[in-house]
């Protein structure tokens, strides 16, 4: 039987987070020094949910005090640590190492400043909405479902609700704010999920700046003009 949502939010929610936090990266903290990864969870987490740091530090250190018993893992209720390349007898030592790492952050109020995003769970973090937009609509298949580009967009503006279109606006006007030049622009698009070129007509940047424009702005609605006139 494996666990509700309610009970694995409850116990590994958190914990969940920190370790989907390590997706393409090592497991390569130390007392000394928090890994990439760590580093790029404090930070998101400092500035977007402040709150959760605390419940990442008892979770880490709960599991790594308590890892499931033959029961549970009989069961099936429980929490399995996704492979981060230590062996088995290094994972609760890693796993306290985190907590420590995080409790102290929070106890010393290091709060590292905003920056660019440095993992692939930072940029799919901090820009959800970008990497839902990109991800499903400018795939690989996107050639075959849209004519163009442009397609592409107002099919999404059409068929999303207004209230994530214009948190889409602000996530790319945020990303926009981040100052990257054209490689780094285009490497932001293929970490949120882009898998097509921008336009020919545009680089990465401009296309983005354009994409920001078009779904900020008011739809154009057509009806009867002054006296019933329907003439444009």
């Amino acid at each position: 039987m494996s666990l509700s949502p309610l009970d694995h939010d409850h116990r590994y929610g958190e914990l969940d987070q920190v370790i989907r936090a390590y997706v393409g990266q090592e497991a390569d903290d130390t007392p000394a020094q928090a890994g990439p990864a760590l580093n790029a969870y404090l930070r998101h987490t400092w500035h977007a949910r402040p709150w959760a740091l605390a419940i990442a530090e008892r979770q880490l250190r709960d599991y790594a005090d308590h890892p499931p018993g033959r029961l549970r893992l009989r069961l099936g209720e429980f929490y399995a640590i996704p492979d981060v390349g230590l062996a088995d007898n290094e994972v609760q030592q890693w796993l306290r190492c985190l907590a420590d790492h995080i409790r102290r952050s929070i106890e010393q109020g290091d709060v590292p400043p905003p920056a660019i995003p440095a993992t692939h769970w930072e940029w799919h973090a901090r820009f959800p909405e970008t990497g839902q937009f990109l991800s499903g609509w400018f795939s690989q298949d996107m050639p075959d479902e849209f004519a163009d580009h442009d397609e592409a967009v107002e099919d999404y503006r059409s068929s999303t609700d207004p209230h994530l279109v214009a948190r889409l606006v602000g996530e790319l006007h945020e990303l926009l704010a981040l100052g990257l030049d054209e490689f780094g622009c285009a490497l932001a698009l293929a970490e949120l999920g882009m898998e097509v070129d921008p336009p020919s007509s545009h680089g990465a940047g401009g296309w983005l700046t354009l994409v920001a424009d078009r779904l900020g702005s008011p739809r154009a609605e057509y009806g009867p003009g002054p006296g019933g006139d329907t003439s444009s």
